[in-house]
């Protein structure tokens, strides 16, 4: 099912995933207007009163710190040294990787109408594949493949090594998105990855750059995707001020302009503010939902849908209460016969396809931008943009005032991911201003060369090199992995 390229470096054996080399042809298959759940669903958006909508983001960084420096996954090196911090939590985290393709097919056996939406990181799949995680790869590919329980689950894109997009060298935001699509294909089909029409930001992290912002947007719609989630409070509306109560539970359309004055939109679900982990660890977003009833989008009237998404392992709430929780939820909603009418579980591609099979079109979402932009746009007049007067007005809202950033918002808004991290950005964006002076022409002159070795390995430890564990973990022992995974990248490029 799987496909893997060697590549090879001095002294050194790279299994390098299948990141690149199928780029026309993944354009081709996820670039579609089919309907992806509407033929499938079992709900009428005339039966429901609101809704609720629950993803599950997963994720394990590559680290070099295998026996010989090896790339391995990070679970393989908390099963190697389980005697270290909370490495004891290692095969706990396993069965949380696992454990959806378990629960799933045993809620729709009993007759159950669940719901869920899975993001797992282009790292975490590679490294449950290099440790020859088969059972946990099993049960992915039920619910990725089977038909059977494809109404109930849906997969969400990301990038591949969990890349903080403010952040990324806005050149490899694409790079990023397209090696998800190209190992997820690998693992799972082609048809997999055609139904996979929700993006899923790593940190739920958002551009406010309004170059990056575009950049970002353009990619994901060249990709094929029809939607993003977005935090609450990384947006806000064109006049400044935050969201209405009652938009936060609909679809919204973010708008992105640039320095050169191009426009550019896409739909969004919000996540709603809160403690992450313990909302869905405790189903907060159902009994959120049944306080609420329908509004209006428009000129129609709609169940809303109640958004979150957590870590899918991360801390006691996640190993214990959630799937202490989740599954007895669907059997009570089965039992008191409102699986399909009331308060009802969705997923959000379903969520919007419904909708717009009723008539609403993404001109009556609520429109939306990232957050500070319309302080830019106080400055400058967007139909009348340049890049110099975006950037004079950015250095002087900068220098009148130390809370206005270009960083991005996320739902870790007390760490940033920018200050204080030089000696891995820099590094960063180095590797990648010579993989792309390397690449990049040699690409447009010669699409095939992505299916070089050398072109894989290069790539790869770019893309390593932008995930944001070796951040989001302080000084030490993660910003040392990020060095060397540096050092190899220039190696292997030079």
């Amino acid at each position: 099912m799987s496909g893997t390229a060697m590549a090879f470096r001095a002294g050194t054996q790279v299994d390098a995933p299948l990141i690149c080399g199928r780029e026309a042809e993944i354009a081709a298959l996820v670039n579609h207007d089919c309907s992806i759940f509407l033929e499938r669903t079992n709900l009428d958006l005339n039966q429901i009163t609101a809704s609720f909508a629950c993803a599950l983001h997963m994720h394990q960084p590559t680290i070099p710190a295998g026996a010989k420096g090896e790339l391995i996954c990070n679970l393989q090196h908390m099963f190697e040294h389980s005697q270290d911090g909370d490495n004891h939590n290692a095969s706990v985290f396993a069965w949380c990787y696992s454990r959806m393709g378990e629960f799933i097919p045993e809620l729709v056996a009993q007759g159950c109408n669940p719901r869920i939406m899975l993001d797992y990181s282009g790292n975490l799949l590679w490294g449950l594949q290099q440790m020859g995680r088969e059972d946990i790869l099993h049960n992915l590919r039920r619910l990725a493949c089977d038909p059977q329980y494809q109404p109930y689950v849906e997969w969400l894109g990301t990038m591949w090594s969990h890349a903080v997009a403010p952040s990324t060298p806005i050149p490899d935001l694409k790079l990023q998105i397209q090696a998800w699509q190209h190992y997820f294909a690998a693992l799972f089909g082609d048809e997999a990855l055609a139904r996979v029409k929700g993006f899923s930001p790593p940190e739920m992290h958002l551009p406010n750059h309004p170059d990056t912002l575009y950049e970002y947007l353009k990619a994901l719609k060249e990709c094929g995707y029809r939607w993003l989630m977005v935090q609450e409070h990384s947006v806000e509306r064109l006049d400044g001020s935050g969201l209405w109560h009652d938009d936060k539970y609909v679809p919204n359309r973010l708008v992105a302009r640039n320095s050169h004055g191009e426009t550019i939109s896409m739909t969004v679900l919000i996540k709603t503010q809160g403690s992450d982990t313990k909302l869905v660890a405790q189903m907060q977003p159902y009994h959120e939902a049944k306080s609420r009833g329908r509004q209006r989008l428009g000129s129609h009237e709609v169940p809303g849908c109640v958004t979150q998404i957590a870590d899918g392992e991360n801390g006691g709430v996640m190993m214990n209460e959630f799937p202490r929780d989740f599954q007895p939820l669907w059997s009570g909603i089965r039992t008191h016969g409102r699986s399909e009418t009331g308060v009802v579980g969705i997923n959000g591609t379903e969520y919007i396809e419904l909708l717009e099979a009723a008539g609403v079109s993404p001109e009556d979402y609520p429109t939306c931008q990232a957050v500070g932009q319309h302080r830019i746009w106080e400055r400058v007049n967007p139909e009348q943009a340049t890049p110099e007067g975006v950037g004079a007005a950015i250095a002087a809202l900068q220098a009148s005032d130390s809370q206005f950033h270009m960083d991005g918002a996320s739902w870790t808004n007390d760490l940033s991911w920018v200050k204080g991290y030089e000696n891995v950005l820099e590094p960063m964006n180095q590797l990648s201003a010579k993989f792309h002076q390397r690449f990049d022409a040699q690409v447009q002159a010669n699409p095939a060369v992505t299916q070089q070795p050398n072109y894989q390995e290069a790539l790869l430890y770019t893309l390593l090199l932008e995930t944001s564990c070796f951040r989001y973990w302080g000084q030490g022992t993660w910003t040392e992995y990020a060095r060397e995974l540096y050092r190899r990248g220039e190696d292997c490029l030079s």
